[in-house]
């Protein structure tokens, strides 16, 4: 095929397209307007640049339409572009994404910032995060505290992923209709606890990050952070700085799924590099939040459990058949309450 024909394709074809027909599911929860994530068994490809770009999480693997097809099919680039042809006009089964977002101009990212309000009891992140994802409010209140959560448009929360220097460069979005990544910010890392921390505990959301907190207690000497579902040039820069400390532990915390087990593999590597400890800490779950919320959910359903017994107790016979008492406190017509003439 000529250059222009090819480059016809790239615009016609989307990767998505090629994922669906080889029989990829997208990830609705774990996607956005701009990462459109696939999975298949234990694979994972993300699409990026509007259908036009891909990666795949787990490696270093990444390109075009044409090469996602002879990354999926091991076939060389004659036989791939015949393939990405056959495509053309291909229907993809998902509806168009839909924004939430205003068309307000960009502005400055520390601008933006500081333009939104910290959440506080019962606004609209609040209520996300305490309520629908069930952050504890001592957790929600220190974050707060430390400067790290924004009140986001439509109920969302933003947390701040801020760089070495102390600035917000970026923010995970989240909330009940939207997630996301601030247009224009870095992923850097969102941190939660002690700058000076000797364990870092490393995630893949900062709900994560706050949701393991509050599972260990907010452990002293620790840094709760999170990549952002993430691993760019500047995160790796970032864990490599904190890395060398003398006596720090690292602690992969992420998923428990096979993206999470291989960024525990790279943090083991960035690890025995740098020459500190590292551990494993995998959720029971799908993620830490999952764990926390189940736990929760648990603890609930005990507490109604005991409640109803104990009513059921008092409703039962307590009341009914209780011995009746003198003033003395002597059950009456014993030999001790009869009073003698």
């Amino acid at each position: 095929m000529k250059r222009e024909e090819l480059e016809a394709l790239r615009a016609k074809v989307s990767c998505e397209a090629v994922l669906e027909q080889a029989g990829y599911e997208l990830d609705v929860k774990e996607s956005s307007r701009r990462a459109v994530k696939y999975r298949r068994s234990g694979d994972i490809v993300i699409v990026t640049h509007e259908g036009r770009g891909w990666f795949d999480p787990l490696s270093d693997e990444k390109g075009d339409v044409f090469g996602l097809v002879m990354f999926l099919e091991g076939i060389p680039f004659p036989s791939a572009a015949e393939a990405v042809a056959s495509l053309v006009g291909f229907q993809l089964s998902r509806p168009e994404w839909s924004s939430s977002r205003s068309s307000v101009p960009v502005k400055d990212i520390c601008d933006r910032w500081r333009s939104r309000r910290s959440p506080s009891p019962g606004s609209g992140a609040w209520r996300y995060l305490c309520w629908a994802r069930w952050i504890p409010t001592t957790i929600a209140r220190q974050a707060i505290g430390e400067g790290v959560l924004r009140e986001g448009p439509f109920g969302s929360m933003w947390a701040a992923h801020v760089d070495s220097e102390g600035r917000v460069v970026g923010w995970e979005e989240r909330g009940p209709d939207w997630r996301g990544f601030a247009t224009g910010g870095s992923k850097v890392l969102f941190r939660f606890g002690p700058s000076d921390a000797s364990r870092l505990c490393v995630t893949e959301a900062a709900i994560d990050a706050m949701s393991l907190a509050a599972l260990e207690g907010s452990r002293e000497q620790t840094l709760y952070l999170s990549t952002g579902g993430g691993w760019s040039p500047v995160t790796d820069a970032a864990l490599t700085e904190l890395a060398v400390r003398p006596g720090l532990t690292m602690v992969a915390a992420t998923d428990a799924n096979p993206q999470g087990d291989a960024y525990a593999e790279r943090l083991r590597a960035l690890a025995e590099a740098s020459g500190c400890n590292w551990q494993r800490l995998r959720p029971p779950a799908e993620d830490w939040n999952e764990v926390l919320q189940n736990g929760e959910r648990e603890k609930r359903e005990r507490k109604t459990e005991a409640c109803r017994m104990r009513a059921g107790r008092i409703k039962g016979g307590s009341a009914r058949h209780a011995p009746a008492l003198d003033p003395a406190g002597h059950e009456a017509g014993s030999a001790e309450g009869v009073m003698k003439d």
